[in-house]
């Protein structure tokens, strides 16, 4: 198991074989889901054969992007993942026209229970400033529902700013209603960045 950051409180490491009840667990709760697909949980036979092969086989393609599964070092529990990765990967993004080859798009998804304990912040902090220390990033980008204030917030905190509104397609996001489907881009490049 390769650990790629380690922050106060959180281990983020690559993802196994073994996480795939981690994962399902995570999708299976429909707060954590509402602002993905609205509140659908994703199921299991798709985790194991579509989502965790996906997540895995950024490590082959990249030395240093891809999604970290995310370890309370208090409780060493599973609590999620964030993601670091090309946001050309990313193929709503791209659709949309919404990124540039040079971009690294920050995400995460975090369990319920650990809401609200600031790692969303400690760990999106760590990621934009190791990347731009030390992987060579020139720009950081990020994106979130207009609802999801609690994003938004940890995208500013991050060091991130606001650059345009847009929406995701009905297609994109099926299960949301037209006005649901609102959202930000926050982004940040290295000469731009400070906490």
């Amino acid at each position: 198991m390769k650990v790629f950051l380690e922050t106060q409180e959180l281990i983020l490491r690559q993802f196994t074989e073994q996480d795939a009840d981690n994962l399902f667990l995570l999708d299976s709760d429909p707060e954590v889901m509402r602002f993905m697909n609205g509140g659908k949980p994703t199921e299991s036979e798709v985790i194991k054969k579509q989502g965790l092969p996906r997540l895995l086989e950024y490590y082959q393609k990249y030395k240093n992007f891809g999604f970290w599964a995310t370890i309370e070092k208090s409780s060493n529990e599973f609590i999620g993942w964030f993601h670091f990765y090309p946001a050309i990967e990313n193929k709503f993004a791209v659709e949309l026209q919404l990124v540039n080859n040079h971009e690294i798009a920050l995400g995460y998804r975090l369990r319920k229970s650990s809401w609200g304990k600031g790692y969303a912040t400690e760990a999106s902090q760590a990621l934009v400033s190791k990347g731009f220390a030390d992987l060579n990033v020139q720009r950081v980008v990020a994106w979130a529902l207009t609802a999801n204030k609690g994003s938004i917030r940890v995208m500013e905190k991050a060091g991130l700013k606001f650059e345009k509104e847009f929406a995701f397609t009905e297609s994109q996001l099926p299960n949301l209603q037209p006005l649901e489907r609102k959202a930000v881009k926050y982004g940040v490049s290295k000469h731009e960045f400070q906490l």
